[in-house]
């Protein structure tokens, strides 16, 4: 059985004392609380999907990680105005889109572009950010055509939204 470490004071006997489904039913919550320090907390159970295999650009193939697909996306929309929620949910939707394809091994570069697609709808500045990483910059002028094709498409949508040519 395993054990779930108290993340206040790092005792290892916690007890569960309440268990549902999440809102969306992907996962359970259980609420625990640590029988030293009494402090109470709640974690999430998910499946794994331990078949699902990335395969990265130098042809290695790992499991898929579902914290470093979250680390990324973190990193993209640190201090901008997007909540723990939000960031959770593309993570959430980025993993049943990948789940839900008939191929087991996924390319990197494909997760890398659901990740691009979804923060370009999300913060352009988030989506630069992790454009500028993904895609690995290497000169200012890549960064430059990059950040031209989101202003023109941010002048595209303000125009068809006020009707201008």
């Amino acid at each position: 059985m395993a054990t779930m470490n108290c993340p206040d004071c790092g005792n290892e006997r916690t007890r569960v004392i309440d268990t549902g489904a999440s809102a969306d039913g992907t996962s359970v919550r259980r609420r625990r609380e640590c029988q030293r320090c009494s402090f109470r907390f709640t974690t999430y159970e998910r499946p794994e999907w331990e078949s699902l295999q990335v395969k990265k650009r130098d042809g290695t193939i790992e499991s898929f990680d579902r914290q470093k697909l979250r680390a990324g996306i973190e990193r993209a929309v640190e201090k901008r105005d997007v909540t723990e929620t939000t960031v959770t949910a593309l993570v959430d939707d980025i993993e049943s889109e990948l789940q839900g394809r008939e191929a087991r091994i996924v390319s990197s570069s494909l997760i890398g572009e659901l990740v691009s697609e979804n923060l370009r709808t999300l913060d352009k500045i988030a989506y630069i950010r992790f454009v500028s990483v993904y895609k690995a910059f290497s000169e200012p002028e890549e960064f430059l055509r990059e950040l031209d094709a989101v202003l023109d498409a941010e002048l595209d949508d303000f125009e068809a939204s006020n009707g201008s040519l």
